[in-house]
Protein backbone atom coordinates (compact mmCIF):
# COMPACT_ATOMS: atom_id res chain seq x y z
CA UNK A 1 0.00 0.00 0.00
CA UNK A 2 2.93 2.39 0.50
CA UNK A 3 4.15 1.59 -3.04
CA UNK A 4 1.97 -0.49 -5.37
CA UNK A 5 4.49 -0.39 -8.22
CA UNK A 6 7.43 -1.48 -6.07
CA UNK A 7 5.35 -4.20 -4.40
CA UNK A 8 4.71 -5.75 -7.81
CA UNK A 9 8.40 -5.72 -8.70
CA UNK A 10 9.45 -7.26 -5.37
CA UNK A 11 7.07 -10.20 -5.85
CA UNK A 12 9.03 -11.22 -8.95
CA UNK A 13 12.24 -11.73 -6.96
CA UNK A 14 13.43 -15.24 -6.02
CA UNK A 15 11.79 -16.78 -2.96
CA UNK A 16 14.93 -16.61 -0.83
CA UNK A 17 15.33 -12.89 -1.49
CA UNK A 18 11.80 -11.53 -1.82
CA UNK A 19 10.96 -11.20 1.91
CA UNK A 20 14.36 -9.72 2.77
CA UNK A 21 13.99 -6.97 0.15
CA UNK A 22 10.38 -6.34 1.18
CA UNK A 23 11.35 -5.76 4.83
CA UNK A 24 14.34 -3.65 3.75
CA UNK A 25 12.00 -1.45 1.71
CA UNK A 26 9.40 -1.08 4.51
CA UNK A 27 12.06 -0.19 7.10
CA UNK A 28 13.56 2.51 4.89
CA UNK A 29 10.09 3.78 3.91
CA UNK A 30 9.23 4.17 7.60
CA UNK A 31 12.51 5.99 8.23
CA UNK A 32 11.85 8.24 5.24
CA UNK A 33 8.36 9.04 6.58
CA UNK A 34 9.90 10.32 9.81
CA UNK A 35 12.42 12.40 7.86
CA UNK A 36 9.80 13.82 5.47
CA UNK A 37 7.30 14.99 8.10
CA UNK A 38 7.99 18.70 8.55
CA UNK A 39 5.06 19.33 10.93
CA UNK A 40 4.96 16.58 13.56
CA UNK A 41 8.21 17.56 15.25
CA UNK A 42 7.71 21.31 15.50
CA UNK A 43 7.46 23.19 18.77
CA UNK A 44 10.63 22.09 20.48
CA UNK A 45 10.56 18.48 19.28
CA UNK A 46 13.33 18.90 16.71
CA UNK A 47 15.90 17.06 18.82
CA UNK A 48 13.45 14.18 19.25
CA UNK A 49 13.31 13.80 15.48
CA UNK A 50 17.09 13.85 15.14
CA UNK A 51 17.47 11.26 17.90
CA UNK A 52 14.85 9.01 16.31
CA UNK A 53 16.54 9.17 12.91
CA UNK A 54 19.92 8.30 14.41
CA UNK A 55 18.58 5.46 16.56
CA UNK A 56 15.73 4.10 14.43
CA UNK A 57 17.73 0.94 13.78
CA UNK A 58 17.69 0.26 17.53
CA UNK A 59 14.51 1.76 19.02
CA UNK A 60 12.15 0.75 16.19
CA UNK A 61 13.83 -2.11 14.36
CA UNK A 62 14.89 -3.81 17.57
CA UNK A 63 11.52 -3.62 19.37
CA UNK A 64 8.49 -5.49 17.99
CA UNK A 65 6.18 -3.47 20.25
CA UNK A 66 7.34 -0.09 18.92
CA UNK A 67 4.72 2.16 17.35
CA UNK A 68 4.46 5.84 16.47
CA UNK A 69 1.36 8.01 16.16
CA UNK A 70 0.90 11.38 14.48
CA UNK A 71 3.75 11.15 11.99
CA UNK A 72 3.21 10.89 8.24
CA UNK A 73 -0.04 10.66 6.33
CA UNK A 74 -2.27 7.91 4.99
CA UNK A 75 -0.59 4.56 4.45
CA UNK A 76 2.80 5.89 5.59
CA UNK A 77 1.28 6.87 8.95
CA UNK A 78 -0.29 3.41 9.17
CA UNK A 79 3.11 1.84 8.51
CA UNK A 80 4.56 3.65 11.54
CA UNK A 81 1.56 2.75 13.70
CA UNK A 82 1.96 -0.92 12.86
CA UNK A 83 5.74 -1.00 12.58
CA UNK A 84 5.96 -3.67 15.26
CA UNK A 85 4.76 -6.18 12.67
CA UNK A 86 7.68 -5.24 10.42
CA UNK A 87 10.11 -5.59 13.33
CA UNK A 88 8.76 -9.06 14.13
CA UNK A 89 9.30 -10.31 10.58
CA UNK A 90 12.72 -8.63 10.52
CA UNK A 91 13.72 -10.62 13.61
CA UNK A 92 12.99 -13.85 11.74
CA UNK A 93 15.22 -13.07 8.75
CA UNK A 94 18.63 -14.74 8.36
CA UNK A 95 21.35 -13.08 10.42
CA UNK A 96 23.27 -11.90 7.35
CA UNK A 97 20.21 -10.08 6.00
CA UNK A 98 19.45 -8.52 9.40
CA UNK A 99 22.99 -7.18 9.59
CA UNK A 100 22.72 -5.54 6.17
CA UNK A 101 19.31 -3.96 6.86
CA UNK A 102 20.29 -2.66 10.31
CA UNK A 103 23.60 -1.26 9.06
CA UNK A 104 22.07 0.60 6.11
CA UNK A 105 19.21 1.89 8.30
CA UNK A 106 21.72 3.25 10.82
CA UNK A 107 23.86 5.00 8.21
CA UNK A 108 20.86 6.38 6.32
CA UNK A 109 19.32 7.70 9.54
CA UNK A 110 22.57 9.45 10.44
CA UNK A 111 22.73 10.97 6.98
CA UNK A 112 19.12 12.16 7.12
CA UNK A 113 19.76 13.74 10.52
CA UNK A 114 22.67 15.64 8.97
CA UNK A 115 20.35 17.24 6.40
CA UNK A 116 17.26 17.81 8.58
CA UNK A 117 18.71 20.97 10.08
CA UNK A 118 19.88 22.41 6.78
CA UNK A 119 17.97 25.16 5.00
CA UNK A 120 17.21 23.58 1.62
CA UNK A 121 14.89 26.28 0.37
CA UNK A 122 17.54 27.20 -2.21
CA UNK A 123 18.81 23.66 -2.76
CA UNK A 124 21.98 21.96 -1.63
CA UNK A 125 25.08 24.13 -1.47
CA UNK A 126 27.79 22.36 -3.45
CA UNK A 127 27.90 19.48 -5.93
CA UNK A 128 29.70 17.48 -3.24
CA UNK A 129 26.80 18.07 -0.84
CA UNK A 130 24.31 17.18 -3.60
CA UNK A 131 26.16 13.91 -4.15
CA UNK A 132 26.32 13.29 -0.40
CA UNK A 133 22.57 13.76 -0.02
CA UNK A 134 21.90 11.40 -2.95
CA UNK A 135 24.25 8.86 -1.38
CA UNK A 136 22.36 8.85 1.91
CA UNK A 137 18.87 8.54 0.44
CA UNK A 138 19.59 6.37 -2.63
CA UNK A 139 23.21 5.24 -2.87
CA UNK A 140 22.87 3.37 0.42
CA UNK A 141 19.74 1.67 -0.92
CA UNK A 142 21.77 0.42 -3.88
CA UNK A 143 24.50 -0.80 -1.55
CA UNK A 144 22.03 -2.53 0.74
CA UNK A 145 20.29 -4.31 -2.11
CA UNK A 146 23.61 -5.49 -3.54
CA UNK A 147 24.66 -6.87 -0.17
CA UNK A 148 21.30 -8.65 0.18
CA UNK A 149 21.67 -10.17 -3.30
CA UNK A 150 24.98 -11.66 -2.19
CA UNK A 151 23.98 -12.52 1.39
CA UNK A 152 21.06 -14.62 0.16
CA UNK A 153 23.19 -16.40 -2.43
CA UNK A 154 21.28 -14.99 -5.38
CA UNK A 155 24.40 -13.25 -6.71
CA UNK A 156 28.15 -13.68 -6.34
CA UNK A 157 29.87 -12.10 -3.31
CA UNK A 158 31.55 -9.63 -5.68
CA UNK A 159 28.17 -7.91 -6.26
CA UNK A 160 27.82 -7.09 -2.58
CA UNK A 161 31.38 -5.84 -2.50
CA UNK A 162 30.87 -3.41 -5.42
CA UNK A 163 30.02 -0.49 -3.14
CA UNK A 164 30.97 2.32 -5.55
CA UNK A 165 29.06 0.82 -8.45
CA UNK A 166 26.03 0.22 -6.21
CA UNK A 167 26.20 3.84 -5.08
CA UNK A 168 26.23 5.02 -8.69
CA UNK A 169 23.13 2.94 -9.44
CA UNK A 170 21.30 4.72 -6.64
CA UNK A 171 22.60 8.17 -7.59
CA UNK A 172 21.51 7.70 -11.19
CA UNK A 173 17.91 7.14 -10.07
CA UNK A 174 17.89 9.84 -7.40
CA UNK A 175 19.41 12.52 -9.59
CA UNK A 176 16.83 11.78 -12.27
CA UNK A 177 14.05 12.33 -9.72
CA UNK A 178 15.61 15.52 -8.37
CA UNK A 179 16.05 17.00 -11.84
CA UNK A 180 12.49 16.10 -12.82
CA UNK A 181 10.96 17.41 -9.58
CA UNK A 182 12.44 20.93 -9.77
CA UNK A 183 9.09 22.72 -9.63
CA UNK A 184 7.44 20.46 -7.06
CA UNK A 185 10.41 20.72 -4.69
CA UNK A 186 10.61 24.49 -5.19
CA UNK A 187 6.96 24.87 -4.18
CA UNK A 188 7.49 22.59 -1.16
CA UNK A 189 10.39 24.78 0.00
CA UNK A 190 12.85 21.88 0.12
CA UNK A 191 14.92 21.74 -3.07
CA UNK A 192 18.06 19.82 -4.00
CA UNK A 193 19.51 21.38 -7.17
CA UNK A 194 23.05 22.41 -6.09
CA UNK A 195 23.64 26.15 -5.78
CA UNK A 196 27.16 25.66 -7.11
CA UNK A 197 25.50 24.80 -10.45
CA UNK A 198 22.27 26.79 -10.69
CA UNK A 199 23.66 30.10 -9.44
CA UNK A 200 25.79 30.14 -12.56
CA UNK A 201 22.57 30.45 -14.54
CA UNK A 202 20.48 32.61 -12.18
CA UNK A 203 22.10 36.03 -11.59
CA UNK A 204 19.49 36.95 -8.98
CA UNK A 205 20.74 34.22 -6.69
CA UNK A 206 17.22 32.82 -6.26
CA UNK A 207 16.29 29.33 -7.42
CA UNK A 208 12.78 30.40 -8.40
CA UNK A 209 14.27 32.64 -11.11
CA UNK A 210 14.70 29.57 -13.31
CA UNK A 211 10.92 29.10 -13.38
CA UNK A 212 10.36 32.57 -14.86
CA UNK A 213 9.73 32.94 -18.58
CA UNK A 214 12.44 35.58 -18.95
CA UNK A 215 15.06 33.12 -17.68
CA UNK A 216 13.92 30.14 -19.75
CA UNK A 217 17.03 29.96 -21.94
CA UNK A 218 19.40 29.99 -18.97
CA UNK A 219 17.13 27.58 -17.08
CA UNK A 220 17.36 25.02 -19.86
CA UNK A 221 21.15 25.36 -19.89
CA UNK A 222 21.18 24.68 -16.14
CA UNK A 223 18.92 21.68 -16.70
CA UNK A 224 21.29 20.33 -19.36
CA UNK A 225 24.21 20.77 -16.96
CA UNK A 226 22.50 18.55 -14.37
CA UNK A 227 21.34 15.95 -16.88
CA UNK A 228 24.94 15.69 -18.11
CA UNK A 229 26.13 15.21 -14.54
CA UNK A 230 23.73 12.26 -14.21
CA UNK A 231 24.77 10.84 -17.60
CA UNK A 232 28.34 10.58 -16.37
CA UNK A 233 27.18 7.79 -14.03
CA UNK A 234 26.17 5.56 -16.95
CA UNK A 235 29.48 3.61 -17.24
CA UNK A 236 29.24 2.56 -13.59
CA UNK A 237 25.60 1.52 -13.99
CA UNK A 238 26.36 -0.61 -17.03
CA UNK A 239 29.35 -2.21 -15.31
CA UNK A 240 27.21 -3.06 -12.29
CA UNK A 241 24.42 -4.66 -14.34
CA UNK A 242 26.95 -6.71 -16.30
CA UNK A 243 27.84 -8.48 -13.01
CA UNK A 244 24.29 -9.76 -12.39
CA UNK A 245 23.48 -13.36 -13.33
CA UNK A 246 20.08 -14.11 -11.75
CA UNK A 247 17.36 -13.11 -14.29
CA UNK A 248 14.82 -11.83 -11.74
CA UNK A 249 17.49 -9.81 -9.95
CA UNK A 250 18.69 -8.40 -13.26
CA UNK A 251 15.20 -7.21 -14.24
CA UNK A 252 14.62 -5.81 -10.75
CA UNK A 253 17.71 -3.63 -11.15
CA UNK A 254 17.61 -2.94 -14.88
CA UNK A 255 14.06 -1.71 -15.42
CA UNK A 256 14.40 1.35 -13.10
CA UNK A 257 17.74 2.20 -14.71
CA UNK A 258 16.27 2.14 -18.22
CA UNK A 259 13.28 4.16 -17.01
CA UNK A 260 15.75 6.69 -15.61
CA UNK A 261 17.74 7.16 -18.81
CA UNK A 262 14.49 7.38 -20.78
CA UNK A 263 13.34 10.11 -18.38
CA UNK A 264 16.65 11.96 -18.62
CA UNK A 265 16.35 11.92 -22.40
CA UNK A 266 12.87 13.41 -22.07
CA UNK A 267 14.11 16.03 -19.60
CA UNK A 268 17.12 17.14 -21.65
CA UNK A 269 16.64 20.62 -23.19
CA UNK A 270 12.96 20.47 -22.19
CA UNK A 271 11.58 23.81 -20.90
CA UNK A 272 8.46 22.05 -19.57
CA UNK A 273 10.51 21.00 -16.54
CA UNK A 274 10.02 24.57 -15.28
CA UNK A 275 6.28 24.72 -15.81
CA UNK A 276 4.98 21.24 -14.97
CA UNK A 277 5.74 17.54 -14.71
CA UNK A 278 7.66 15.72 -17.46
CA UNK A 279 7.08 11.97 -17.78
CA UNK A 280 7.80 9.30 -20.35
CA UNK A 281 4.79 7.96 -22.24
CA UNK A 282 2.94 4.84 -21.06
CA UNK A 283 3.77 3.00 -24.27
CA UNK A 284 7.46 3.66 -23.78
CA UNK A 285 7.27 2.49 -20.16
CA UNK A 286 5.50 -0.69 -21.28
CA UNK A 287 8.15 -1.36 -23.92
CA UNK A 288 10.91 -0.93 -21.35
CA UNK A 289 9.26 -3.40 -18.98
CA UNK A 290 8.83 -5.95 -21.79
CA UNK A 291 12.34 -5.53 -23.23
CA UNK A 292 14.76 -5.21 -20.29
CA UNK A 293 15.35 -8.91 -19.71
CA UNK A 294 19.10 -9.12 -20.31
CA UNK A 295 22.19 -7.00 -20.77
CA UNK A 296 21.84 -6.91 -24.57
CA UNK A 297 18.36 -5.42 -24.38
CA UNK A 298 19.39 -2.92 -21.71
CA UNK A 299 22.41 -1.84 -23.74
CA UNK A 300 20.12 -1.29 -26.73
CA UNK A 301 17.94 1.07 -24.68
CA UNK A 302 20.90 2.99 -23.25
CA UNK A 303 22.39 3.24 -26.74
CA UNK A 304 19.18 4.64 -28.14
CA UNK A 305 18.70 7.31 -25.48
CA UNK A 306 22.36 8.35 -25.42
CA UNK A 307 22.27 8.86 -29.19
CA UNK A 308 18.99 10.72 -28.87
CA UNK A 309 20.47 13.21 -26.41
CA UNK A 310 23.67 13.55 -28.45
CA UNK A 311 21.67 14.54 -31.51
CA UNK A 312 19.93 17.34 -29.58
CA UNK A 313 22.88 19.05 -27.91
CA UNK A 314 22.54 22.81 -28.63
CA UNK A 315 25.67 24.23 -30.24
CA UNK A 316 25.93 27.12 -27.80
CA UNK A 317 25.13 25.17 -24.63
CA UNK A 318 27.82 25.71 -21.93
CA UNK A 319 27.86 21.98 -21.18
CA UNK A 320 27.83 20.88 -24.82
CA UNK A 321 31.28 19.28 -24.96
CA UNK A 322 30.82 17.55 -21.63
CA UNK A 323 27.40 16.27 -22.74
CA UNK A 324 28.73 14.96 -26.04
CA UNK A 325 31.59 13.21 -24.23
CA UNK A 326 29.19 11.51 -21.79
CA UNK A 327 26.92 10.43 -24.65
CA UNK A 328 29.84 9.24 -26.74
CA UNK A 329 31.09 7.09 -23.86
CA UNK A 330 27.64 5.57 -23.33
CA UNK A 331 27.26 4.85 -27.06
CA UNK A 332 30.66 3.16 -27.20
CA UNK A 333 29.90 0.95 -24.20
CA UNK A 334 26.56 -0.18 -25.60
CA UNK A 335 27.31 -0.48 -29.33
CA UNK A 336 27.72 -4.27 -29.25
CA UNK A 337 24.43 -4.87 -27.47
CA UNK A 338 22.61 -2.45 -29.74
CA UNK A 339 23.88 -4.25 -32.84
CA UNK A 340 22.79 -7.62 -31.45
CA UNK A 341 19.34 -6.30 -30.61
CA UNK A 342 19.02 -4.81 -34.08
CA UNK A 343 19.58 -8.21 -35.68
CA UNK A 344 16.10 -9.37 -34.75
CA UNK A 345 12.88 -8.17 -33.18
CA UNK A 346 12.86 -11.39 -31.16
CA UNK A 347 10.25 -14.03 -30.40
CA UNK A 348 8.67 -11.94 -27.66
CA UNK A 349 7.89 -9.17 -30.11
CA UNK A 350 6.41 -11.69 -32.53
CA UNK A 351 4.11 -13.15 -29.85
CA UNK A 352 3.07 -9.67 -28.75
CA UNK A 353 2.34 -8.70 -32.33
CA UNK A 354 0.18 -11.82 -32.85
CA UNK A 355 -1.74 -11.16 -29.63
CA UNK A 356 -2.21 -7.54 -30.62
CA UNK A 357 -3.52 -8.57 -34.04
CA UNK A 358 -5.98 -11.02 -32.46
CA UNK A 359 -7.28 -8.38 -30.07
CA UNK A 360 -7.62 -5.87 -32.87
CA UNK A 361 -9.55 -8.45 -34.91
CA UNK A 362 -12.02 -8.95 -32.05
CA UNK A 363 -12.54 -5.20 -31.74
CA UNK A 364 -12.95 -4.80 -35.49
CA UNK A 365 -15.88 -7.22 -35.32
CA UNK A 366 -17.67 -5.28 -32.60
CA UNK A 367 -16.30 -7.24 -29.69
CA UNK A 368 -17.78 -10.58 -30.82
CA UNK A 369 -20.32 -10.60 -28.00
CA UNK A 370 -18.00 -9.35 -25.26
CA UNK A 371 -19.51 -7.08 -22.55
CA UNK A 372 -19.05 -3.35 -23.12
CA UNK A 373 -16.63 -3.03 -20.21
CA UNK A 374 -14.50 -5.87 -21.64
CA UNK A 375 -14.40 -4.21 -25.04
CA UNK A 376 -13.31 -0.93 -23.45
CA UNK A 377 -10.60 -2.69 -21.49
CA UNK A 378 -9.40 -4.57 -24.54
CA UNK A 379 -9.21 -1.30 -26.47
CA UNK A 380 -6.95 0.17 -23.80
CA UNK A 381 -4.70 -2.89 -23.92
CA UNK A 382 -4.43 -2.65 -27.71
CA UNK A 383 -3.44 1.02 -27.51
CA UNK A 384 -0.76 0.41 -24.85
CA UNK A 385 0.63 -2.69 -26.60
CA UNK A 386 0.74 -0.95 -29.95
CA UNK A 387 2.62 1.98 -28.40
CA UNK A 388 5.02 -0.45 -26.72
CA UNK A 389 5.70 -2.31 -29.96
CA UNK A 390 6.23 0.93 -31.84
CA UNK A 391 8.67 2.12 -29.18
CA UNK A 392 10.50 -1.21 -29.36
CA UNK A 393 10.62 -1.07 -33.16
CA UNK A 394 11.97 2.48 -33.05
CA UNK A 395 14.68 1.38 -30.61
CA UNK A 396 15.73 -1.47 -32.91
CA UNK A 397 15.78 0.41 -36.18
CA UNK A 398 17.73 3.30 -34.64
CA UNK A 399 20.53 0.99 -33.53
CA UNK A 400 23.81 0.98 -35.48
CA UNK A 401 23.87 -1.62 -38.19
CA UNK A 402 20.07 -1.88 -38.35
CA UNK A 403 18.56 -2.42 -41.76
CA UNK A 404 16.84 0.57 -43.31
CA UNK A 405 14.21 -1.66 -44.91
Amino acid sequence: RVSRSFAGVIRQLPKGLCLDVLIFYLVLRALDTVEDDMEAFRGGREEEKLDLLRRFHVVALGDDSWSMEGVGRGDEAELLRRFGSVARVFAGLPEASREVIADVTRRMGEGMAEFVGKDLGQGTTTVAEYNRYCHFVAGLVGEGLSRLFSATGCEDPSVGEARELSNSMGLFLQKTNIIRDYLEDLVDGRAFWPQEVWKGYAPSGHLYELSEEAARGRAVQCLNHLVTDAFELIPDCLEYMAQLHQPEVFRFCAIPQVMAIATLSELYANPRVFTGVVKIRKGMAAAIVLQSNNLTEVQAWFHRFARDVARRVPAGDPSAERTRAACRRAVELTASGARTAAATLGAGDFVAAVALAAAAHVLAHGGDGLPTVAVAGLSSVVVVCLAALMARFKAVVSAPGASSK
